[in-house]
């Protein structure tokens, strides 16, 4: 990513000029010429040189070290979306994010509670399934409730044979590939994280067909796919699967739309019909 100097600059003088002295341990002092904080105070505030920083605030700075973003990012107090924006404008990715954990918000809920129509549901970027509206549960069947890895779709995708029933077999190997790309940019987002180790190393151990696949270090993270569901009462439906990532990356909301000229429309009217039947869950 590329350096923006003068956007830089403008960001941390105008970022400057906000923080008070008092706020970051500093005496007022009666003399002062400008608002906020000195230049000489944010370079002893964060451990580096004052020529090093006031060539950063004159957009003739080298490209400043994320270990050096972060010292700013608390010496100046920003917000999280304000680091962000500080890291991106210094050519760098932002830092993870906190995140959402399974936690589905109430406004989000009602959202799938309003999608009467639509096949929506709301999963981790682990591939865990968090909630899903009524139409979701009668087409792809209802996992909510199963704790620990049996709500997850990759797991149950390469764990339980009976999971790929509902999809065609000549379309199997893509969606393997799929799953473990999305999985893979998940993981690389969550370093470290026990929840996506555990996860990762139970697939290796109990699929050798995922195992492979790790292998090979496909990531992509998973937006719009079109995808065929075989459902035992309804018949084949095509799907047009549509990707909505929440802010904070960890969560995405699901709809699984009738593609134009198919009749994939009338066959989710007939679901509405036909409710839920007992069937293998689908992913």
């Amino acid at each position: 990513m590329t350096i923006n100097r003068a956007e830089l600059a403008d960001f941390l003088r105008c970022s400057r000029e906000r923080v008070r002295p008092e706020e970051v341990g500093l005496p007022a002092g009666a003399r002062r010429r400008t608002p906020g904080l000195r230049r000489e105070e944010v370079a002893q505030l964060t451990g580096m040189s004052v020529d090093y920083y006031t060539r950063l605030e004159q957009a003739r700075g080298p490209k400043p070290s994320t270990q050096l973003l972060a010292a700013l990012a608390r010496a100046l107090r920003l917000s999280g979306d304000e680091r962000d924006h500080l890291h991106l404008l210094a050519g760098h990715q932002p830092p993870a994010g906190r995140a959402t954990g399974d936690h589905v918000s109430p406004g989000l809920l009602h959202l799938l509670d309003r999608l009467s129509t639509t096949p929506a549901q709301v999963l981790n970027d682990l591939g865990d399934v968090l909630a899903q509206n009524e139409i979701a549960r009668a087409l792809l069947g209802g996992v909510c409730t199963v704790s620990e890895h049996g709500r997850n779709v990759v797991w149950r995708w390469f764990a339980d044979p009976a999971a790929r029933t509902a999809y065609p077999a000549e379309e199997h190997e893509h969606y393997s590939r799929l799953h473990v790309a999305d999985l893979r940019a998940a993981t690389g987002r969550r370093s470290g994280d026990a929840a996506s180790t555990r996860l990762v190393e139970r697939l290796r151990e109990r699929s050798a067909e995922f195992a492979a696949l790790w292998e090979r270090h496909e990531v992509a993270v998973r937006r719009h796919t079109r995808m065929r569901v075989l459902h035992p009462a309804i018949g084949p439906v095509d799907l047009d699967c549509q990707v909505l990532l929440a802010p904070e990356g960890d969560q995405r909301l699901v709809l699984f739309t009738p593609p134009p000229g198919t009749d994939a429309a009338g066959r989710l009217a007939l679901l509405d019909v036909v409710g839920t039947q007992s069937f293998t869950p689908a992913g």
